[in-house]
Parts: C-alpha cells; structure tokens; sequence
C-alpha cells in the first residue's frame, strides 16, 4: 500500500480548535531528558511508567489532556487502573507538521505533508531515540519497574517498532493508527491494545491485527466506527458530547488493558 493512501487518513483533516483556547491546567511538567523535552506526568510514586508517542500535530492540549486521563484516570468516571506515570517527549519541538497546510489542497502542501512524514517523522529516524530515552526515565525514576507504550497515528508505528524481541514493554495500545506494515505486526512480541477509528482502511487494519493475535492472543481490538482518525489527541473535539465521551472511552480502554498486562 502506498505511502500516500496509508497517511490519507491522517493528513486530510486539520486539528480541533477548541472554542475558548487552550485553558486546560496541566497536571504534568516538562522535564528535558537527553535534549528533548518531555512532558511527564502522574503520580510520582507510580511503579508503572508509559512511554507515549504523540501524533505528528505534536503537544496539542487535547495530547496534554490524554496524558493528564492516562496517568491518573478521569475523576468522574474512575476505571480502577490505578496509577501511571506518563512520559511523552516532544520529538518535532518548535517544528511538528504546520497547520498552515492542512487539509492539503495544492501540490506544494501535498508535498510539504510527505516531506514531513518521510523527513522528521521517519520512525527509522526516531526509534533510535527510544532506548536511551527510557534509560533516562528509569535514571531518574528507579521506583518503575514495568513499562509500555501508547502511541497515536504515527506512533502506533512507533510502538509496534519497540514491542519486538527483548523488548522491555510488557504491553503496547495504539489509537487511529498510521503507518501499519504487517510485517511489523509479524515480529510484535507482547498484547496489543488497538483502537482504530472510521478512516482507517479496515482490510488493512484486520490483516495487520491478526497476524499480531497470532502471536499474541490476549491482545485486544475495538473499532471506534463513528469516530474520526485523531479523536484521541488533536482532533478530539470536546465541545461534541458523544464524542468527548468516547475520547474518555478510548483512555478508560487504554488503562484498563495496560494495567491487566503490567
């Protein structure tokens, strides 16, 4: 499948502006870790850490949000995971991709979104990155003694890259996944949470998940049919009721599957 087919999803529509801004009062911190500044999150006893992998809008306040929900749960509606600790480092800084070009209309915005995808974003560019990242967290951090990931979009490729032989994580949960090679989902080595919205090619995303239930059966996929590719981070759209119920699901599915495998 081709680049461009599989990033459709993700590269046609623009990020949720909230009315109101972005008055949302961060629960976290940002912490630089090895040069990259990591926004980190939860209780600071928590023996359980997350690596979260964002997606290529960057920290958007519906992200920030999702960590805040993922480490420490949504109060008025308790799921009974208990305790995380999130980390989600900023990878793009000051350069994710640049609203300015979505959605893509002309060849020149069309081509500054691949340009993006097969330049900064490039997973193979990232992943090293990731080993070294955790090494920092756990340095400053020894009561976690078990890990997994989160990632969105982009970063379910991420996740599925760093679930493989010898991995350290003991689970991984991806929503509204871009990127996906079955020939990742061959070689994933613990559950998997997968949580795919309307947009995704639903072919693909069978084949890609089955080949990862083969080889590990207690992984677990739910397919949110009503909502759009991004609901979980930036185009969550917290002034639509259903679908701010349905953002809250995601994290309440997220926590619960992360927590039965740590």
């Amino acid at each position: 499948m081709s680049f461009e087919v599989q990033t459709k999803a993700c590269c046609t529509r623009p990020p949720i502006t909230l009315r109101g801004g972005y008055d949302y009062e961060e629960k976290g911190e940002y912490i630089n870790f090895n040069g990259i500044k990591t926004y980190v999150t939860g209780n600071p006893k928590a023996t359980r850490g997350i690596f979260l992998f964002y997606d290529v809008f960057g920290l958007f306040v519906q992200a920030i949000k999702g960590a805040d929900i993922l480490a420490s749960d949504y109060a008025q509606m308790p799921d009974g995971a208990g305790d995380f600790k999130v980390f989600m480092p900023d990878f793009w800084g000051d350069h994710p991709q640049d609203l300015a070009n979505f959605p893509p209309k002309t060849p020149k915005q069309r081509k500054a979104v691949i340009d993006f995808m097969t330049g900064p974003a490039d997973p193979k560019k990232t992943l090293p990155l990731v080993g070294p990242l955790i090494e920092a967290f756990e340095a400053t951090n020894p009561q976690i003694t078990s890990w997994s990931t989160l990632g969105f979009c982009w970063g379910v490729k991420m996740g599925a890259l760093t679930a493989t032989k010898g991995t350290k994580f003991k689970a991984v949960a991806g929503c509204h996944p871009s990127l996906m090679d079955v020939e990742d989902a061959k070689h994933i080595t613990v559950p998997v949470c997968l949580c795919p919205s309307q947009d995704e090619d639903p072919a693909l995303v069978d084949a890609w998940f089955s080949n990862v239930k083969r080889n590990n059966p207690a992984s677990y996929l739910e397919v949110f049919g009503d909502q759009v590719h991004g609901w979980m981070t930036s185009r969550a759209d917290f002034n639509d009721i259903h679908a701010f119920e349905e953002y809250l699901r995601g994290y309440r599915i997220v926590r619960t599957f992360l927590a039965k495998h740590m």
